[in-house]
């Protein structure tokens, strides 16, 4: 049940970024059929590989689990692009946010 979950986030996450298995695969510096494996379920990556995995998709292993959240890469592009802005902007945007709630 967990091993499925694992090959399914992996998959879901790795469709959700637009990458290939085989791209995947050699951005981790591993063979061209790595993810394919743990896709198909013929392996598991370790530990260390799953922590470069959550990296790869920039997330925490934390949000790698949270499945219910589906827009977590989007979220933290979003956290990522708001660090490098001056605070008057990020005034505007959480307004904005505010607003739109309503």
């Amino acid at each position: 049940m967990a091993y499925e979950f694992i090959r399914e986030r992996i998959t879901a996450l790795r469709l959700k970024k637009g990458v290939s298995e085989y791209k995947m695969s050699i951005d981790l510096g591993h063979s061209k059929g790595y993810i394919q494996s743990i896709s198909s379920g013929r392996a598991l990556p370790s530990l260390q590989e799953f922590l470069y995995i959550c990296e790869y998709f920039e997330i925490t292993p934390q949000e790698f689990f949270r499945s219910k959240e589906e827009n977590t890469i989007l979220i933290n592009s979003i956290i990522k692009e708001l660090r490098n802005m001056s605070d008057e902007d990020l005034e505007l945007i959480l307004n904005f946010i505010k607003r739109m709630k309503k």
